[in-house]
């Protein structure tokens, strides 16, 4: 563990190195969230096709357990379908990170938020899509 709050190894490695940072262009799938109480940001893109998540990204603007969050439930949830991607919690970040300070762990539930309302969304894009299509 390392600094004072006493991060993993696993953690460490997501902040200093994080994967999969950016935005997914074009796509309805896109969720931002916050805690107001901390100042920090989470926003996830997804690209779906065929009910699979093929692509995954995020930005951060936080502390080293919310960016290490992002980075970690994107890996989490790539290649997942997204019903699995849906039945990502909090606590699955967390034990994926090798644990996270008590006071931190608000920012992995960003990450879930997040995740859900960006699938929300895609959901939300998918029936107006139908509805339009059936309109014709």
């Amino acid at each position: 563990m390392h600094g004072p709050l006493r991060y993993s190894d696993v953690v460490m490695d997501h902040y200093l190195n994080p994967r999969n940072v950016g935005e997914v262009p074009g796509t309805p799938a896109v969720a931002q969230v916050g805690d107001p109480g901390t100042g920090d940001v989470l926003k996830i893109s997804l690209r779906i096709e065929g009910n699979i998540v093929v692509e995954a990204r995020f930005k951060s603007f936080g502390c080293t357990a919310a960016i290490a969050s992002g980075s970690m439930a994107t890996t989490l949830i790539g290649g997942k379908s997204t019903l699995e991607a849906a039945r990502l919690t909090n606590r699955d970040v967390v034990e994926a990170l090798g644990g996270l300070p008590e006071s931190k762990v608000q920012c992995s539930v960003l990450a879930e938020q997040a995740i859900r309302e960006a699938l929300r969304r895609h959901r939300e894009a998918l029936q107006t899509t139908r509805e339009a299509v059936r309109c014709r």
